[in-house]
Parts: structure tokens; sequence; C-alpha cells
């Protein structure tokens, strides 16, 4: 990423402002403004964050929004109610009163002297989400919104939930909340109030982890917050971002579908970053197209932004497997319409020999995948920038129903979302099945190009499940995550499907045996053919200069799976140490580790167990703040078991602790 500090726009930074709210809650903000602002008001961008502006974002936020302050911009950036330096208590994520506190802060910016009264909202993730929420509350000043890495239905694509199984991201991004929540504000900006804050919020913490896993199917709590149940209620403009190596690249074509109002989309080849400095490269010039959107909706210049293609992408090239890639071989692609009168399905059959062009004769095909099944998953969403992507696949192979298809004599191009329509039946009432797609070399590597899951309870419904009846033959359709990918000639694809899938899925209640009856088994591929298009050349990837920062230790991560030759037991131990570093500008020390343990016997369902553990430090000058968060989950065929605790030290000395203690029934799960 190129450092660019000379901008049309002298740039203002406010380190810290309240913003008065209604019921005396004050939010606190960070902001950056063209100096001459108060007398030529401009427009605002908003970022609406639940991770501290200061000791939490301030360098990624520091590449970002100055840039767009020096290009005529307003950027506020607020810390949600009782988080970072805001007062209050935040007692979950996406809540009503998140959104209505936004609406608030809207109100505020316009009627501030130095904003032209045009609002944008952009974030990722947690603030790429509620972008759209309270885009889908119309506040009349919200012109436009920039999406990234979020979704439009928090139960089928978001870290809980997927196809219905229970991700083990519930606990893991639980488990990092509740380190997060842990902190106190800084006594810099609060003043002697910051105890008093401190202890009200460890008091009221909440323990997400065991509040989303009380809700296990589609209910009132999941579609509140999900745009998806109204895409017509967003009226502001919307450009939505994404990556292929994400866990939320599905909303982007979704959203494309269903959004009334102006909307374009792009998908990279990134992790879950700002395109502008994630990884796999090539990376793309974020700014400078966040700028053209901006002009477009709150400066009413004409740049062009909805004459470009509705969706553009990149196509991913064939890629052995690694754990991780600094860059993607590739090309950028454009669709001007979506779905895509380009995109053909191409049907496969599952025949007992391999996958065909033509059924073969009907055979019954059965698997009851070993417990630890999934050693080469990697991470569900990689944020870390570890060794967190796919590895090599064999492993999981092995213990999978696989079907190869010939080697290819062309090249084949797949974009959207593969799917599978299986014949299939289930030894136990309660199955999950996850379907693969790899691309096979022909070293026979095999590279996990997609993947997709389904709990066979929700087969009908994701609302009102119902167990299995065993033996019995149902027709259940599986997708998987949409993709951009080639399939070189010479290559192989191969379909697998397994009964486990940990550490990435909870296991059933017992290990079922589920058999597919191949020959009627189709996979589906939604194949664009290769043509000559326009090139497309986004600009290269700018920022602004970077937060003075010394480096007290480097961070460092490791993954290591190991077996006890004793017991069986296999055990993932998963460490991200995001090291210790001084900001030289507000003097502030922060020191992050995460932790996690995940553990389970190939022959026992029951075995699985998780172990999280977190360390947070702050500190400056004679000021020194640890907290310590641990939680546990296991579950029995009828209950999930939960614990976590918070342990806080002041100057090394324990001053607060606090227990949880949760016992949440399983229900078709």
């Amino acid at each position: 990423m190129k450092t660019v500090g000379q901008f049309p726009h002298v740039v203002r930074e406010i380190e810290n402002h309240w913003i008065p709210l209604a019921d005396g809650c004050h939010l606190a903000a960070r902001l950056w403004m063209p100096g001459t602002a108060e007398r030529e008001p401009v427009p605002a961008i908003l970022e609406y964050l639940p991770y501290r502006k200061r000791g939490g974002t301030e360098t990624r936020d520091a590449l970002t929004h100055p840039y767009l302050a020096g290009h005529g911009y307003a950027c506020v950036r607020v810390d949600i109610r009782g988080t970072g330096d805001s007062d209050g208590i935040m007692l979950g994520e996406y809540l009503l009163q998140e959104q209505d506190d936004a609406l608030e802060v809207i109100d505020w910016i316009v009627s501030q002297p130095w904003c032209g009264g045009n609002v944008g909202m952009m974030g990722i993730s947690w603030g790429g989400f509620n972008g759209l929420q309270i885009a889908a509350r119309q506040p009349d000043a919200l012109k436009a919104i920039i999406t990234l890495c979020s979704t439009d239905d928090r139960y089928a694509d978001d870290i809980h939930y997927k196809g219905g199984c229970l991700l083990n991201e519930n606990i893991g991004w639980g488990s990092t909340m509740l380190a997060y929540s842990s902190r106190p504000p800084d006594p810099a900006l609060v003043g002697d109030r910051w105890r008093e804050m401190w202890m009200e919020r460890l008091e009221a913490a909440p323990l997400l982890t065991a509040d989303w896993l009380k809700h296990q199917h589609y209910d009132a709590f999941w579609k509140h917050g999900s745009v998806c149940e109204n895409f017509s209620a967003i009226k502001a403009a919307v450009l939505a971002i994404g990556g292929w190596c994400d866990a939320y690249s599905n909303a982007i074509p979704r959203m494309l579908r269903g959004i009334q109002a102006p909307c374009r989309g792009i998908t990279g080849p990134w992790h879950h970053k700002y395109p502008h400095f994630a990884v796999p490269e090539p990376r793309m010039g974020f700014l400078q197209v966040a700028i053209r959107w901006w002009d477009h909706w709150l400066k009413g210049i004409d740049t062009g932004v909805m004459d470009d293609p509705l969706y553009q992408a990149y196509m991913m090239d064939s890629v052995p497997p690694a754990t991780f890639y600094p860059a993607r071989p590739g090309r950028w692609i454009s669709e001007q319409a979506w779905p895509s009168d380009n995109i053909e399905t191409r049907s496969l059959i599952l025949n007992a020999g391999g996958l065909g062009e033509e059924p073969a004769n009907s055979e019954a095909a059965s698997v009851c995948s070993p417990q630890d099944t999934g050693q080469a998953c990697g991470e569900f969403c990689v944020i870390w920038l570890g060794a967190d992507m796919p590895g090599d696949q064999r492993v999981d192979d092995a213990n999978s129903l696989v079907f190869d298809g010939k080697p290819l004599v062309e090249d084949l191009e797949i974009f959207g979302a593969p799917a599978v329509t299986l014949e299939v039946s289930s030894d136990k009432p309660q199955a999950n099945l996850v379907v693969r797609l790899c691309d096979v070399g022909p070293d026979g590597r095999s590279t996990r190009v997609t993947w997709g899951a389904l709990n066979l309870s929700q087969r009908n419904s994701r609302e009102t499940p119902a167990p299995l009846e065993p033996g019995q033959f149902y027709t259940v359709r599986v997708q998987m995550d949409d993709i951009g990918w080639v399939f070189p000639a010479g290559h192989r694809i191969r379909f697998a499907l397994s009964t486990a899938y940990w550490p990435m899925i909870w296991p059933s209640p017992e290990a079922p045996t589920v058999t597919v009856i191949t020959g009627v088994s189709t996979l589906d591929l939604p194949v664009r053919p290769h043509r000559e298009e326009p090139e497309i050349a986004f600009p290269p990837a700018e920022g602004a200069p970077s937060r003075r920062l010394e480096t007290i230790r480097k961070s460092e991560q490791s993954r290591i799976v190991t077996t006890n030759m004793a017991t069986g037991e296999v055990t993932l131990r998963i460490t991200d140490d995001f090291g210790m570093s001084r900001d030289l500008d507000s003097g502030l020390l922060t020191g992050e580790i995460g932790r996690e343990v995940y553990r389970i016997h190939p022959d026992d369902p029951l075995s699985a167990r998780v172990d999280t553990h977190w360390t947070e430090i702050l500190q400056r000058e004679d000021w020194d703040i640890r907290t310590e968060t641990y939680s546990y989950q296991h579950s029995d065929a009828t209950t999930f078991y939960i614990k976590a605790r918070i342990e806080a030290y002041e100057n090394g000395e324990p001053v607060f602790e606090k227990n949880f203690v949760e016992e949440i029934p399983r229900r078709c799960l």
C-alpha cells in the first residue's frame, strides 16, 4: 500500500469528542475533517463500532479516515454505547438500542456547523452489519453506505450457524467479545470516573456465546437486524464489498438480487480486511473507489459509479493447497446483471464410479466420518492472517464419501454458488452433512474451492426443524459458498461429503451413518464460459500515513494438531499472540493474546470440548490494567454446558471476578 500524506484539504483531527444522547449518555467519537469545514460544510461519513477507537482500531483508522477527510469529508468514528470510551452498557450485538443511538448520532452530525447535511455510513464486519441495519431505519440524512464483509442474514451467514449446524466460531467469537468488552475506558479521556465505568461494565457483561446458542433456529432474535427480511426498507445507495477468503461472500449476490435501491458489488480475493491493506493480493485502491462512491451520492458529482458493472469480482486461478497465500493469481471479471445470463448450470451425476455427465446404475453409498474429520478446514473466518486457510484436503477426503471427475480436457470456470441435490438417509434422527468442492491436481493434492453444510433436521425449514426418520430417504439440496474459480485442464473436480467437520462445526449427538443414492444425486456447477471482456483496472492501494508505534513484543501465531497415542484424543491448539505495542501519540500500551483449544476423540461425538483463554493488557505510566477471560463448552446428547469467567487486575492486584454457568437444551442440533 502506498502511503499518501498530501491531500487536497488540510486535515483537522479531534482526538475525542462527546456526542450527547437524549437519555444523558455520551458517546465517544474521534473526528477528522477539512480545516475549512466549519466555514465550508462538507458531507460526513460515520463508522460505528464496539472495537475501541483508542486501544483498538486506531492503527487501522489512521490509514483510512484522514485520507477521506483530506478529500473533503468529515469522518466520525464512534464507540458504541458501553464500549471503548463511551458511556453506558452494551448488552448484545445489533440491539435496537444500538440502532436508536446511531439515529441520534446521525441527527447530531447533521446539526454540526461542519456538516453540509448528507451522511454516509461505512464499516467492515460489525460496522458493515449495522450500516445495513441503520439504512433500513431510513434516516433522512443517510444517502449511501459502504458495507464490507457483512451479511443480510444473521442466521444463515454469520459466525453462529451454517446450514443449521452450530459453528464453533459461536464460542470462538463469543470468547473474543468477552475479552474485548472486559477492558476499561481510558482515564486520559474519561477522567477519574473510568474505574466506576469499568466496574459497571464488568458487572453487566453478557455471555454472548450463551445468548446466541439459546436461539438454535431462525427465530425473531435472528430476524431482527437481518435486512433480507425486507430489502425494500433500504433506500440509501449500497456498495457491498467482500472477499472470497472471507466468511461473508454469499451476502453480496443476495443483496444485488434483493436490494431495490441503487446497489453495486465487488468481491476480491481477500480475507476479512479492508481491501487497501488486505491479503491475498492484489489489493484494491479502496479509498479511491470509496471517494467515487461518496462524491456521487453525498456531493452530487457524476463520477460514473452507476455506469460501473453491477458486480465486479476476482476470478481466482487454481493454486496448490496452502494455509496462507500472500497473493492469488487471477483476473477481474464483471457482470451487468445478477443473476447473470452468462452463467449456465452444468450438472454432474454422483455415480458410484465418480462424477459423470450421464447417470449410471443407482447404488447406495454410505459414510460415517471419524469425528476429527476437518483437520484441514482452516478458520471459518480468516481475520488474524496466520496459517488459517484450508490446507491439503486429502486428510479429510480420506474420511469422506468422495466422487472424482475425469481429468478436464480444458479449463472450466465457475462463478456463483455450486449446489448438490442428494437422495439421502440417516440411521440417526439428527445428522450434519458437510459438502466440499475440491480441485485435485495431477500430483493428487486437493485444494478446497468452496464448501457448505446442512443440518438435516432443517431439510424443510430453518424455523421449524424436525428429526429424521431413520432409514427414510429424503431429497435435500445443499448450497455451497459463492466462489469464482478456474479449474485448469488436466485437473479433476472432486466432490466430498462427510458427516463431521471438526473443529468447524459442533458434532451431532450420535455419530450418524448417512447413505446417498448414486446415479440420481447431482452436483450443479455455475459455469461461466471464458470470453474476452474489457479489462478491469482498479486503482492501486493507497492510505494515509500510519500512526507512530513502538513495538514492545512482536506478534506470533501458531496452529498445532496433536494426537494422544494412548487415548486417541485429537487436540488442536491455536495461539494468536498479537504482541504488545505503545502508541507514541496517546502513550497507551496495549497487548493481547488469544488461545483456543479444541479436543475430540474420533469415535465419540460427545467428547468434543472447547477451551478459550484471552489476555488483555492496557498500560500507561502508573496505570496497569489486565483482564483474563476464559470460556468452556461441551455437551451431552441433550444439553450444552457452558462456563466462563472474567478476572480483572489493577496494578497486578485482583479487583473483580465474575463466573458464568449455563445449561442450554439441544433442539434438533
